[in-house]
């Protein structure tokens, strides 16, 4: 079976993507750790399973960090944007920032997660579940 497929890359280009769709799930996460590696108050990604995306990175710009506290973060080490995210909680997966996605994806967030951690100076004013740290 042929699937619809997405593709994205970082600013620069260095480092691309196609992932094929379905998506998993698209959010909106709120936790802090998404705040400081991204400088935003909060970050919009897109769900796949690992094995339905395909990195292209000819320049071998891809590079990962690996927070103690848990997750692995991808980024492009020649233009510096933040891409990816993986993590045992949720294995298997890899997380995609969906700004980066160039094509169109086969949904829209569908929720807030780690709201409870969310900044106090952005005011979220639309219909989606707002989800804690704790559901």
């Amino acid at each position: 079976m042929n699937h619809p497929t997405s593709h994205g890359s970082c600013l620069c280009g260095a480092v691309q993507f196609t992932a094929k769709l379905p998506t998993k799930w698209v959010a909106h996460c709120h936790c802090t750790r998404c705040q400081r590696a991204h400088g935003a108050p909060f970050v919009t990604w897109a769900g796949f399973e690992a094995s339905a995306v395909e990195v292209q990175d000819a320049q071998a710009a891809l590079r990962w960090f690996v927070a103690r506290e848990g997750g692995t973060r991808g980024f492009c080490g020649v233009c510096g944007s933040p891409m990816f995210f993986k993590a045992e909680r949720w294995a298997g997966e890899l997380h995609i920032a969906r700004a980066l996605f160039h094509d169109a994806l086969d949904r829209e967030p569908q929720a807030h997660v780690y709201y409870d951690t969310h900044v106090p100076w952005v005011v979220v004013h639309d219909a989606l579940p707002k989800k804690t740290s704790e559901t």
